[in-house]
């Protein structure tokens, strides 16, 4: 069996009055993150994590934001594919887990709902895939509240 294993890392700004998508659910809070597609940066770090692993690239190379086709797109759907093309090199995908960086909102609440979203996109069981949450206790710019960082790790096998 071979085995690699794959880092993404992504980061959005806040902006009052945008939506607020993490992990391919929807949070309130007065801000939201702004990007080509909906700016999910769970969603983004997530791919990059499966691109990088199977060798793939990365997320602009597939779904750069200079094209229209991906203006405002749910990165839900960007996702799927990206769990498509990993299938389609022979990966299968074992595991997730992820990190959000983020002072306000507080996420705890949503977590359950994101892995179950994210488990259903991916076609994984809930129980391989793992979202955490953190704050940087008001340091940089997540703790700032600018932005929101996400970290991603995956483990595929062939």
């Amino acid at each position: 069996m071979k085995i690699h294993t794959g880092i993404g890392y992504d980061v959005h700004q806040l902006q009052e009055g945008l939506p607020l998508w993490l992990g391919g659910v929807a949070v309130p809070h007065s801000k939201g993150l702004v990007g080509h597609s909906d700016a999910d940066v769970l969603i983004h770090a997530i791919c990059d994590a499966l691109l990088g692993a199977a060798a793939l690239g990365d997320i602009g190379k597939h779904f750069p934001d200079t094209d229209p086709a991906y203006k405002g797109i749910d990165s839900k759907v960007l996702l799927r594919h990206t769990c498509e093309l990993v299938r389609r090199q022979g990966w299968a995908i074992a595991n997730v887990d992820a990190i959000l960086c983020l002072q306000k909102p507080k996420i705890a609440p949503f977590i359950p709902t994101m892995r179950q979203t994210l488990a259903e996109v991916m076609q994984l069981d809930i129980d391989d895939v793992s979202v955490k949450a953190t704050t940087t206790e008001h340091l940089g710019f997540e703790g700032r509240e600018e932005g929101i960082s996400a970290i991603a790790n995956v483990l595929i096998q062939k």
